[in-house]
């Protein structure tokens, strides 16, 4: 789907592939909740799982060619454990931040899974943290965190030391309730993906207040408990429209462009897993009979990153897998 506009070039959003499986270990993901995006096509995806099988918390080590290199971390209150991970992001170095919304902490892994520290504490105060959610990393190096319970953003270094917040509780300018995903554009503009509220919020690098877009509802640029937010090098914004089963992209002006619904075609890990299951393939072909497009689209999508050949990668909680998808750009037609 595409939109054309006056005087700009044409955005063409084309499914590419999916990458993952529904998987407790290895080549898979369970209820995953985030990823970060680093070098050499590298996806680090944060699996949350089930309460009832913590044995599946973890972080995914892939390629968006779907090449599985490692996992680290596990479901505890140790060094290099998490219980609730919420969020996911690398600074400048690959170094990775992991958000707990369970222990109220950040926990820093280097890039091939080592711990490295941890810091935060639970509180209300300034630098305490109450059910933190997204993380982003600043290039010059501040951590931009979601603290949902106290409905504000906090800015750390990223030893943890206390830089400054802004927002509160309410649903006015600049308030937020539950404020979840967070992401920063080129310029250092910081958007938050406010969950009960059920808007995107822009603002300065400081703080200010710039813009709003959305409202409740399923119409166009309308919101259902959106989780994720990115922002690609022109601007355009994306939203993981969590109950909306849906990603809805948007101008840097927060005008509607178009809309991902999921468009999945198996992938490797599934079809190998399929390969060995003979029972499997039986009982996908009887969901198949009731339904042809039953496992092309989103269900839950609860977060998407941009990388910087115009992919785009949408995380399918539910399903636990990454759809990608290609920008591509085309001459206007008016």
């Amino acid at each position: 789907m595409s939109t054309h506009f006056f005087g700009i070039k044409d955005r063409v959003f084309g499914y590419s592939h999916t990458v993952g499986r529904n998987e407790f270990a290895g080549t898979g993901f369970r209820n995953p909740v985030d990823l970060a995006l680093g070098a050499d096509d590298v996806a680090y995806v944060l699996n949350r799982s089930y309460e009832n099988r913590p044995d599946g918390v973890r972080v995914t080590v892939c390629t968006l060619n779907e090449e599985y290199i490692s996992e680290f971390g596990s479901y505890g209150e140790g060094d290099g454990q998490f219980i609730w991970g919420s969020s996911i992001a690398l600074d400048k170095d690959e170094r990775i931040y992991i958000t707990d919304e369970w222990l109220n902490r950040v926990t820093i892994f280097s890039k091939d899974g080592e711990f490295l520290g941890k810091w935060g504490k639970g509180g209300k105060g300034n630098g305490e943290l109450d059910r933190p959610a997204g993380i982003a990393i600043s290039p010059e190096g501040v951590a931009f965190i979601t603290d949902s319970r106290n409905s504000r953003v906090q800015k750390f270094s990223l030893d943890g030391k206390y830089l400054g917040k802004f927002g509160s509780a309410g649903s006015g300018n600049g308030q937020f309730n539950m404020p979840w995903g967070i992401a920063l554009d080129k310029e250092g503009l910081v958007y938050v993906a406010d969950w009960r509220n059920d808007r995107i919020q822009q603002f300065s690098p400081d703080g200010k207040w710039q813009a709003s877009f959305g409202r409740s509802g399923k119409g166009v640029g309308e919101f259902n408990r959106p989780t994720g937010v990115a922002v690609d090098s022109d601007g355009d914004i994306y939203v993981a429209d969590w109950f909306n089963d849906r990603v809805q992209v948007l101008s840097k002006e927060g005008r509607f462009i178009t809309q991902l619904t999921g468009d999945n075609v198996i992938s490797q890990w599934g079809k190998d897993k399929l390969i060995s299951n003979p029972d499997m393939i039986r009982q996908r072909q009887i969901a198949q009979a009731h339904s042809t497009d039953f496992e092309k689209k989103f269900s839950h999508p609860c977060a998407v990153k941009v990388d910087g050949k115009g992919r785009i990668a949408v995380l399918d909680h539910t399903r636990g897998r990454i759809q990608v998808y290609q920008k591509s750009r085309e001459a206007a037609l008016v």
